[in-house]
């Protein structure tokens, strides 16, 4: 399964879509953009917004998918999360923080679901 670095992306968050459906997720928003940065997938489970980022990878050689979510890029989603529940007037709202792991294996891509992959301290 080769493919392009855009494609691989977009493969992966419509893989992660399908299993957050899977595990009874309503899909809210795609690509939320701010100017803080962006969300890939804003989702409901049950009574709580969950903010997830989906990471693909091809392969091993960088590590992980899920070690790309450094604290670097946990700001950055901390900040737009903040700016979506102040444009949507979202007060009182239990939230969550996911991460979907995305990988390329025997040529097929499988997703792997991170609940509660970090925790916001000032939340």
């Amino acid at each position: 399964m080769a493919l392009d670095k855009i494609t691989l992306g977009r493969n992966g968050e419509l893989e992660a879509e399908r299993l957050l459906k899977k595990n009874g997720f309503k899909i809210i928003e795609k690509n939320y953009r701010c100017r803080c940065g962006e969300i890939d997938i804003i989702a409901k489970e049950k009574e709580t917004l969950v903010f997830v980022e989906v990471k693909t990878r091809a392969n091993a050689a960088f590590g992980p998918p899920i070690s790309a979510v450094d604290a670097k890029k946990q700001r950055h989603m901390l900040s737009a999360a903040h700016d979506y529940l102040a444009r949507h007037d979202i007060t009182d709202c239990a939230v969550r923080f996911d991460v979907v792991s995305v990988e390329v294996k025997n040529g097929r891509l499988e997703a792997e679901l991170l609940k509660n992959a970090f925790e916001a301290e000032e939340w």
